[in-house]
């Protein structure tokens, strides 16, 4: 045991476990909360249009392009006093914390500048944190089963952040919220006061990931003083699984999005659901982790690691298509617990299939190393962060634009037959289709557990020869 783990392989405690996780439960409470609700915000409370605000997101995207790549070179180039990665979770979180709330105020309602200026805040902000805590997972140990279970540990916190999000948000909107009306299109300062508690929150959890990493499989100085931005497009064309796994986020989270964006009118148009519906319903959104996520190293042992992405995600399209057909038969859509039903099983498919995809980038980041020498966890990190947030952006643009092609009426109580239905296009059919193509990009992935334990073999011997 202890020459494996002087070879890299290290083996860490469950405070360590749940101390990273805690970083991802963090991240969930903010970017979760924006994910979900920040394009409810911004037409129903803020007063934007929805292809206007659609457009927004896109341009935010872009400019994720040009400055994560930056974050990323900067990261693995440099070495702060603070550690290498986990520095970040405390330079990045207190800007991120503070851009967060700011989304969420309405002081300068309508104002398009304000709302370019604070999402764009957060964004970079968001990148800031997200690239080096990505990379804090491949400096924490080699350990392939280490690796799964500090991945199912990590995502088992990241669904009790999206929990707390999906029941929470529109409980504590409500609670701050004095008037008699079921939706959450009015009084602003209870969305204010929602955001504050949960970016305060979301701060603490990142001074506590902070006070429990340990940075132990990573690069000297004098490795990675030659590292340039142009470096990331450079890995991205040598690293055939890199590729592939990036091309799986942006799909695999741009069905996530559009669907978890889309959740909030689903319930208050399609289904005349209240605040509580609404929270119950976005909360079974991370039920199924709960269940799941601790049986990930089960579940992989018995059927593989590919084996484990094609059951997940045909579950995901069951429940989606069971969503849909409740929402076309009357009769059913008026039994919500049907609606719960289906969305439990949606969630159940989704919540594996993203979740576990993380488990994967320590593995694409040791096959660049294995093939060229060097372990740029930042770089890697900074380009799945680019393809997570364009499929996460899609959860703003997607609807934005279906919601103004259909017709959406902001200030309307009852919606047309025609965006009714372009909601329930949101809701279930796009993030179908995304599912099916994300099931023919993860069949390309090629690295299984043992060529990877046998590339990191071959790392650290390398090392121990120099």
């Amino acid at each position: 045991m202890k020459n494996a783990e002087a070879n890299g392989f290290y083996k860490l405690s469950w405070l360590q476990r749940i101390g990273f996780g805690s970083g991802d439960l963090a991240q969930n409470l903010i970017y979760q909360t924006i994910s979900m609700y920040l394009l409810f915000f911004y037409t129903n409370v803020f007063g934007l249009d929805p292809a206007v605000a659609a457009v927004m997101f896109l341009i935010v995207r872009i400019v994720d392009v040009i400055w994560d790549p930056i974050v990323g070179a900067f990261v693995d180039k440099h070495n702060p006093r603070l550690g290498k990665y986990r520095a970040y979770l405390v330079l990045g979180g207190i800007p991120l914390t503070g851009f967060a709330i700011l989304c969420f105020w309405n002081g300068f309602s309508g104002s398009l500048t304000y709302a370019y200026i604070t999402y764009v805040g957060l964004s970079m902000c968001y990148t800031l944190v997200n690239v080096p805590y990505g990379a804090l997972n491949a400096s924490l140990t080699r350990d392939t089963h280490e690796i799964t279970v500090l991945t199912s540990t990590r995502m088992f916190m990241a669904n009790l952040g999206g929990l707390a999000v999906g029941m929470g948000i529109p409980m504590l909107v409500k609670f701050f919220d004095p008037s008699e009306t079921q939706d959450l299109s009015t009084h602003d300062y209870a969305w204010f006061m929602t955001m504050a508690i949960y970016g305060v929150v979301g701060m603490a959890l990142l001074l506590f990931c902070f006070s429990q990493c340990r940075e132990r499989v990573v690069m000297d100085e004098s490795e990675t003083e030659n590292v340039k931005v142009s470096d990331l497009w450079l890995e991205f064309v040598r690293n055939r699984p890199l590729r592939i796994l990036a091309f799986f986020f942006i799909t695999a989270f741009a069905m996530m999005a559009i669907s978890n964006s889309a959740g909030a009118y689903y319930i208050n148009y399609n289904l005349g659901g209240s605040a509580g519906e609404l929270s119950i319903f976005m909360g079974l959104g991370s039920i199924p982790a709960f269940i799941f996520m601790p049986l990930i190293p089960w579940i992989k042992r018995q059927v593989g690691k590919k084996g484990m992405f094609y059951i997940f995600l045909l579950v995901a399209i069951v429940g989606l298509a069971m969503l849909y057909v409740i929402s076309m038969v009357d009769s059913l859509k008026e039994q919500m617990w049907l609606v719960y039903v289906a969305q439990f099983v949606k969630s159940t498919g989704i919540i594996v299939s993203t979740g576990y995809m993380w488990a994967l980038v320590p593995e694409v980041i040791s096959f660049g190393e294995y093939t060229h020498g060097k372990r740029i966890s930042g770089i890697v990190n900074a380009l799945t962060g680019i393809f997570y947030k364009a499929g996460m952006a899609m959860g703003g643009v997607v609807p934005g634009l279906v919601l103004a092609f259909v017709g959406f009426d902001k200030g309307a109580q009852a919606q047309s037959i025609f965006a009714q239905q372009g909601i329930l296009w949101l809701v279930a059919v796009i993030p179908a289709l995304l599912i099916m193509l994300s099931m023919f990009i993860i069949s390309r992935y090629e690295l299984d557990d043992a060529r990877i334990d046998a590339i990191n073999a071959e790392i650290e011997s390398r090392h121990i020869n120099k």
